[in-house]
């Protein structure tokens, strides 16, 4: 018995080096990718960011090509947590679950909803409390519904924009959640 255990320990033996070896091989690939891949990364961005610089220097008379760009920007959304009232009872109690994502004209609308948040729960709680399943249910009820939702949020934000349709910071609100039981 003793004779087979010497050949498998040497065995053990030669094995865990390949595998050491194959493993630091691995390892040393890896970190030649990830640095490459990422000073290929920090060459370009400095290297776009430097012809950037030298295409408004030598062609002032680009100004639309900026305003496109700012108009294409990508949207900005910010989400409210859930919303659960009773609706208007029509056969029996009924509820409504909502979540609601709304667009902004820009970043810094999101700061001033955070700050304005228990205003706006409260006024959307109200708004949404006063309604019947059966207004909600169709797809028009919905858009009706948001439309309401974004100027009663826009006339919180900027009282001034109350009743203008398209004016106010809210651009849209959007359903990610709609539950009637």
């Amino acid at each position: 018995m003793s004779k087979d255990a010497k050949p498998a320990e040497t065995a053990g033996d030669g094995a865990a080096p390949k595998k050491s070896k194959k493993l630091l091989i691995i390892i040393i690939a890896v970190l030649v990718l990830v640095l490459g891949g990422g000073g290929a990364a920090a060459y370009l961005l400095m290297h776009k960011s430097a012809d950037h610089g030298d295409e408004e220097d030598a062609a002032p008379e680009k100004p639309s090509k900026k305003k496109k760009a700012e108009k294409e920007a990508p949207p900005s959304y910010v989400a409210f947590e859930a919303f659960t009232v009773n609706l208007i009872p029509e056969s029996g109690d009924q509820f409504l679950q909502l979540m609601i994502s709304v667009e902004v004209t820009d970043a810094a609308v999101g700061d001033k909803i955070k700050l304005y948040t228990p205003k706006i729960r409260n006024k959307v709680t109200l708004l949404l409390s006063d309604k019947k399943a059966s207004e909600l249910i169709t797809k028009s009820g919905k858009e009706t519904l948001a439309e309401e939702l974004r100027d009663e949020i826009n006339g919180i934000l900027e009282p001034s924009s109350k009743g203008k349709k398209d004016d106010g910071p809210i651009k849209e609100v959007l359903f990610t959640s709609f539950i009637i039981q």
